[in-house]
Order: structure tokens, then C-alpha cells, then sequence
């Protein structure tokens, strides 16, 4: 299965009486939405589910793929990495799943994956972490495919 992490774009600060859920990305957020979902459209199979939070700055950043994607309230910020891995259906999903969520699930979710161990490592604002997992000889291995971030370049 592989399940990719994708953090928003950069969003406006929260302003006083704000709800953080309706914060909207700003036009440097726009543009690495746009950025990253050049390379995903390439690299994504058709078969992706694509699952994002409720917040408004995940929303348009999902829209940026211009693909059907579901919105899952068990995504919203504050919502711990194990509601995430249940939304995904990790390990045992026939389809990529794509994630569009926020810090620090994101960033804990990949350090369990990866190192076995619940820890808020960063994952920065439009940046996409792509793992993948399989089972070899009766043992389950997580791989880190890719990393991409939409202030630096990067191949098709």
C-alpha cells in the first residue's frame, strides 16, 4: 500500500476570533498547491483515493488536483495519527491513498511508519511524503518513496 502525506500550503494566520477551520492558504499557498499537484497528477494512479480534512486550507489545497477527493472529519487538526491510519485503511488498503492533513498528525504518522516510534518530526507546508509499505517474507517494511516540498525543484 502506499499512502501519501500531504501537509497544506501555507495559510493565512489566524486573526483574532477567527475559527482556525476557515483559514484560507495565501497566494504563495496557492502557488504550492498548484506546484505540488503538477507532480502528483504525473506520479498518482488514477485508482488514488484522496481523503482531506474539513479545513478550508486543505480543501483548496486538494481542489488544486482538480480530482474527486472525500472530505473525513477524523482529519480535522487535533485528531491523533491513529484516526488518520483508520481513515486510510493502513496496511491492508488495494488502492494509494492520499492524505491531505495537517502538523503534527502528519509528521507522527510517518514516524511511526518509518521509525517505529511517535514523534512530532516536521513535515513542511505543501510538502508531500510518500511511503509505501509491503510485506517480505512475512515482514511488514515500510520505504520512504519520496519527499517533495514546492519551494524546490524537483523531476516529473
Amino acid at each position: 500500500m502506499d499512502l501519501i502525506l500531504w501537509r497544506h500550503a501555507e495559510a493565512q494566520l489566524l486573526q483574532a476570533g477567527q475559527d482556525d477551520m476557515q483559514r484560507s492558504l495565501t497566494p504563495k499557498g496557492e502557488r504550492q498547491a498548484r506546484r505540488i499537484s503538477a507532480w502528483l497528477n504525473r506520479s498518482l494512479p488514477k485508482s488514488t483515493r484522496i481523503l482531506v480534512s474539513p479545513a478550508l486550507r486543505t480543501q483548496q489545497t486538494a481542489q488544486s488536483l482538480e480530482r474527486r477527493f472525500e472530505t473525513v472529519a477524523s482529519l480535522a487538526p487535533g485528531h491523533p495519527a491513529d484516526e488518520l491510519l483508520k481513515a486510510a485503511h493502513w496496511p491492508d488498503a488495494d488502492e494509494p491513498v492520499l492524505i491531505v492533513g495537517h502538523q503534527p498528525t502528519l509528521g507522527i504518522v510517518a514516524a511511526r511508519l518509518l521509525a517505529g516510534a511517535d514523534q512530532a518530526w516536521s513535515v513542511k507546508k505543501g510538502a508531500i511524503w510518500w511511503l509505501a509499505c509491503r510485506d517480505r517474507d512475512g515482514v511488514t517494511q515500510v520505504t520512504l518513496q519520496a519527499v517533495h516540498r514546492p519551494d524546490k525543484a524537483f523531476a516529473a
